[in-house]
């Protein structure tokens, strides 16, 4: 499975299976996070085997169960290190997918556990992302239509639908979907994030940001500065 592939195919799971997830993933996604931390300075953690996150408090409000394996997505605080948490958080999880391995993005319903991750001066915790095996694959969510997300003046390229597409299947918090694309030139893209009440709309960005990348080709366009 390619990871434009893991697009289609992964969606939230909230439940796992009590089945360990095999040492070779572990370091294959070890190696991936450490690869993304010295690239953009984050501090992301893979936790494992460690039940007690979502064993009480308002883990009930999210229905999670048999979560035992978690990203724990840590940086610096701002806006950029928010968008930089959805980007490469998708390519954890897209790659995650790729594994066999369920996943969803938690955003307050879990606790932290102290020793199981370790946090650098001025880093704050921005949200955990379970992974495992799910009892089922999840769901997609309702599409609404793209033309909703989207501005041009001209009629798009194929390449820019194709990124809107992919955009649209990108998880974001409680299902706002709170972004929109705008085509600025023949090969220029801006994306913004939209208010919400809800916030983690910057994380969200750098998701769908992610999602348009990967099916867009970034061979095709630029992002607006």
């Amino acid at each position: 499975m390619t990871l434009l592939e893991a697009i289609k195919e992964r969606h939230s799971v909230r439940k796992y299976i009590d089945k360990p997830i095999e040492a070779e993933k572990v370091a294959a996604l070890q190696e991936a996070i450490a690869r993304i931390n010295e690239q953009t300075g984050l501090n992301i953690q893979l936790v494992v085997e460690e039940p007690r996150a979502f064993a009480s408090g308002m883990w009930k409000y999210g229905q999670f169960s048999g979560v035992r394996n978690y990203l724990v997505m840590a940086g610096p605080k701002g806006t950029g290190a928010e968008e930089a948490v959805g980007y490469w958080g998708e390519e954890l999880v897209l790659k995650a997918q790729t594994m066999g391995l369920s996943s969803c993005w938690v955003g307050l319903t879990y606790t932290k556990i102290p020793g199981t991750f370790t946090l650098r001066k001025g880093d704050v915790v921005h949200l955990v992302i379970a992974l495992g095996y799910g009892t089922t694959p999840g769901v997609q969510h309702p599409l609404r239509p793209a033309e909703q997300f989207y501005e041009a003046k001209v009629a798009p390229p194929d390449w820019f639908l194709r990124g809107i597409e992919a955009a649209l299947l990108a998880p974001t918090a409680i299902n706002q979907q709170k972004f929109h694309f705008t085509l600025t030139g023949e090969r220029t893209v801006r994306a913004k994030a939209l208010f919400s009440m809800a916030g983690y709309t910057r994380i969200d960005l750098g998701i769908v940001k992610y999602h348009f990348e990967l099916a867009a080709g970034k061979e095709n366009f630029e992002w607006e500065k």
